[in-house]
């Protein structure tokens, strides 16, 4: 299939069990097969379960092709090597303006106006961080690390570990009449919501009204929900840079304002206020209930991380890996024919790559699927991908660790038993193509 083949076409109706039909035999060949049939990126099956679907479309071929309604169709890469190389090649670029000789189609805003999102707003994916390249892009993280330097997120580790030791006291008077509590709403999400909004500097009586939005935009609604939660978001960050402009302050946003031989535009500003608070809480609440799940569901590794505190930092980065909540980066386009490993690419052409299926191949790691919170002390070798690589890596990636090491180590401290209150099977994944989520995380506290 080419860039041009035709989405109505492609998307047809029915979806097949993508784990089944691309379940791969030993031996496949080297390239993509173009005469394969693509791929349906909303398949729930890769949504709910990634790691293991999209591991069985990466064994079947380095390159498939990928569809979803109203998004142009874009090759899937799943094995270590290539992501890295889509993620860090300078060949590879964010914004398809950047692409010689006319601009292909621009998949994320496709997808957003295909969610709901108004034409109006579109300029503001545009103007992120995510979805700029080059100079423009360096030019915009400089300003947004000389904000979230490591000095200010270590300054708030004090901070993170009393808004986690608030939320552990409230937990007993959370429990149901069977003992049971819900960790995502009583603690993997308003820790990081609660830090992400502290230390951009949004008003407190603001921080419900953006919290709900947020879970809007995260949660796969769709539509006038979708639409009208995105503009307000926009609305409220525009009101809330002014206010700062007139009071400046010590936070991200007054940070972002301050002085400087190229400032900022009030688009760039809010683009980048937007940018900080997604990726500052919706992936690290996902992190820390994923985490839980993880270690309660292997007592060998959690019994490791109790003896030996010192293995939280490894421990996060290996869960990070191994449950990461974030699947798929950004699309990226090729700016001129290439090969990706052994696989042609051609000028235009959009690859979207798989960071849950890269995190687990066997080509990087020989024994992948294995969860092991020693693996960066026993077996140096090839880092995770979690928070992408190369020039767009995460830029909260410190103070995402930093959360999931507090919440989870004064989890276990608070209360040094707690098990799940149901089978391992019976977690209930939500269907988002861009956030591996558990729709509740129900845990007795005391055996």
């Amino acid at each position: 299939m080419t860039e041009q083949t035709n989405v109505e076409e492609a998307a047809t109706p029915g979806r097949r069990e993508t784990g089944q039909a691309a379940a791969p035999e030993h031996g496949t060949v080297a390239g993509p097969d173009p005469a394969a049939e693509p791929i349906d990126l909303l398949d729930p099956l890769l949504m709910r379960d990634p790691t293991c679907a999209f591991s069985a479309v990466r064994e079947r071929s380095p390159l498939v092709r990928g569809v979803m309604p109203g998004v142009d169709p874009m090759w899937v890469s799943t094995r270590y090597a290539d992501v890295r190389q889509v993620l860090s090649d300078p060949r590879f670029v964010a914004d398809p303006a950047h692409v010689p000789g006319g601009e292909p189609n621009h998949r994320i805003e496709q997808l957003w106006r295909a969610r709901g999102a108004r034409p109006e707003d579109a300029k503001y994916l545009r103007a992120s961080l995510f979805g700029t390249d080059g100079p423009e892009h360096h030019r915009l993280r400089r300003r947004v690390v000389r904000a979230f330097t490591a000095h200010r997120v270590t300054r708030l580790r004090p901070r993170i570990e009393h808004i986690t030791h608030t939320l552990l006291d409230a937990l007993p008077a959370h429990t149901d009449p069977d003992g049971v509590v819900d960790l995502i709403p009583h603690l993997a999400h308003p820790l990081p919501v609660t830090v992400i909004c502290e230390l951009v500097g949004v008003p407190e009586p603001e921080r419900p009204d953006w919290a709900a939005w947020s879970t809007v935009l995260t949660d796969g609604h769709t539509g006038v929900a979708l639409g009208d939660a995105l503009h307000s978001l926009i609305t409220s960050a525009h009101t809330i840079v002014d206010h700062h402009r007139d009071h400046p302050g010590d936070d991200l946003i007054c940070a972002l304002l301050a002085p400087n031989e190229d400032p900022l535009t009030p688009t760039e500003t809010v683009a980048l206020v937007l940018n900080l608070v997604f990726a500052g809480h919706a992936t690290t609440v996902n992190l820390i209930a994923n985490g839980i799940a993880a270690l309660l569901t292997h007592p060998d590794q959690l019994a490791l991380l109790r003896d030996d505190p010192t293995l939280a930092p490894d421990a996060a980065d290996e869960l990070m890996r191994w449950c990461g909540p974030t699947p798929r980066a950004l699309p990226r386009y090729a700016t001129e024919d290439l090969d990706l490993g052994e696989c042609p690419i051609r000028q235009g052409e959009a690859v979207l790559p798989v960071l849950a299926a890269a995190d687990r191949d066997p080509r990087a790691d020989p024994d992948p699927d294995r969860l092991d919170i020693t693996r960066a002390r026993t077996r140096p070798g090839s880092p995770q991908v979690g928070f992408g690589h190369g020039a767009h890596r995460c830029v909260g990636d410190r103070l995402a660790l930093q959360e999931a090491q507090i919440a989870w180590t004064a989890l276990w401290d608070r209360f040094p038993e707690p098990t799940l209150a149901i089978a391992p099977q019976e977690l209930v994944r939500e269907a988002h193509p861009n956030s591996w989520k558990l729709t509740a995380l129900p845990v007795h506290l005391h055996p």
